[in-house]
Parts: C-alpha cells; structure tokens; sequence
C-alpha cells in the first residue's frame, strides 16, 4: 500500500476530507533512543530473580506499558493474581537500579535527523512515552537540544493507564491543543501502536526490534518502515502525502 492509500483510508476510516498537521509524536524507547536491549535485559533478569517466566521477546511484546502494569499484566498471567504494591515498587526499583548501571544509550540512528526535518516543516515534536526513569528528561535535553519542549512530553507519570490504553496519546493531543488529525504517530512497539490508533491517530511504525512487521501492522500501524534511517529517508515524501 503506498503512503497515499493508507493515508486515504484513515481519512475514509475517520470522516475527514484532508490531513491538517501539526505534530509528530514520538515514542521515545527504541525510536529516539536505542535503548530497548537494556531495558529487555534489565526487565527479564530482575523478573527472573522474582520468580517470573519473562523473556527478553516478552519485554518487547510490553514494551510502552507502565513498569506497574508490566509487573501486574505477568502476575495475572503467571500466578492469577495481581502484584502487590510492595512487589511493584521493589520490581520497578531493581529495574532501574540495574538499567542505570549500564552504558548510556545513544540516539537511535536517523533520529535526530528525524526531528530536524520535523521541525524545519513547521510541525511541532512531542515524546510519548511509558517510561518513567528519574534522568529521562535530562537524557532529552543533552541527546536532542532544544528539539523538544519540557511541556510536549508524556511519561508514565502523567497517566494512570499507559499503552496500549490510549491515554498517553490522548493527554498529548491535549498537551497540544491538537485533534486527532492534526497529528500522527511514530511507534516501534505493538502496543504503542495499538495505543497510537485507539486514540484516533495515523499511526507509523518503526520496525527497530526483533519482532516480525506482521506483528506492528496487524497491531493497526497504517505504515511500516524497516528502520528510523528508513523514515528519515523518507520523511519528505510522506510528508508531502500527508499535506495534500
């Protein structure tokens, strides 16, 4: 399907005549940052050492929930119960003591030409994202100065339910003063994407980890690139499609 169908079946989904945007919003773990291997090998060995059956392809197949749902989804499928606050606080505290021990992630490739380019088309980035790491703003502002304005971000501290609820995307659009056609989505997880398009948006994919593209389009992503350097390459001729 090229850019223009999939564009024109959102807008037939949804009942408008035109794409009028203004915002780009960004997941940010495994599409600005390449940070979705330590966050798989962080969750899975502290799950592990908890008693939990958590595979590294199970942290990408969570990928965009809240670390409380993460911890309450596994112990509902495993055990039949909920975790306990005291389980949830201890799991999410281990996580990030040992996500903070390993090298400082970089930038995604093509991310931050990404940005750029967004910006350059008078379009305003936002960052949604269920992470909810003390350091996550200071990690913004030094790998994208100035590219991202404090008041256009959603973390997993704004919302009580994350992805893949629409919530996020909906507290942006708010953030934004925006409706649902006035923005899209770029996502490199199933549930942010199913979360993207329950909210209404034209959601992209960016397929950044192990898991098959079957798995981000049948989650409801309109389009699906191999790579955020695949997007970025692209990024014009999508652009124009979605301003026509």
């Amino acid at each position: 399907m090229s850019y223009r169908e999939a564009i024109e079946e959102y807008k037939q989904l949804h009942g408008y005549e035109a794409m009028q945007l203004r915002a780009v919003l960004f997941d940010m773990d495994g599409v600005l940052f390449d940070s979705m291997p330590y966050h798989a090998a962080a969750w899975s060995q502290v799950m592990s050492d908890a008693g939990f059956t958590f595979s590294k392809e199970d942290v990408y197949m969570n990928e965009g929930r809240t670390g409380a749902d993460t911890i309450n989804t596994a112990s509902l499928a495993q055990f039949g119960k909920p975790a306990t606050q005291e389980q949830i606080d201890a799991l999410c505290r281990a996580k990030c003591e040992l996500f903070d021990t390993y090298p400082a992630t970089p930038r995604m490739e093509g991310a931050i030409e990404l940005v750029k380019k967004v910006k350059a088309c008078g379009l305003t980035p936002m960052i949604v994202t269920g992470s909810g790491t003390p350091t996550l703003l200071d990690r913004i502002q030094s790998n994208f100065p100035r590219l991202f304005d404090e008041n256009h971000i959603v973390t997993s501290f704004n919302v009580k339910r994350g992805k893949p609820y629409p919530d996020p995307y909906l507290l942006a659009m708010e953030k934004g003063g925006l409706k649902p056609h006035e923005a899209i989505v770029v996502e490199n997880a199933p549930l942010g994407v199913t979360a993207g398009v329950a909210a209404g948006l034209f959601t992209v994919a960016v397929n950044t980890g192990p898991l098959k593209e079957k798995v981000l389009s049948d989650a409801g992503a309109s389009i699906v690139f191999p790579s955020m350097q695949a997007l970025r390459d692209e990024w014009e001729r999508l652009h124009d499609a979605l301003t026509r």
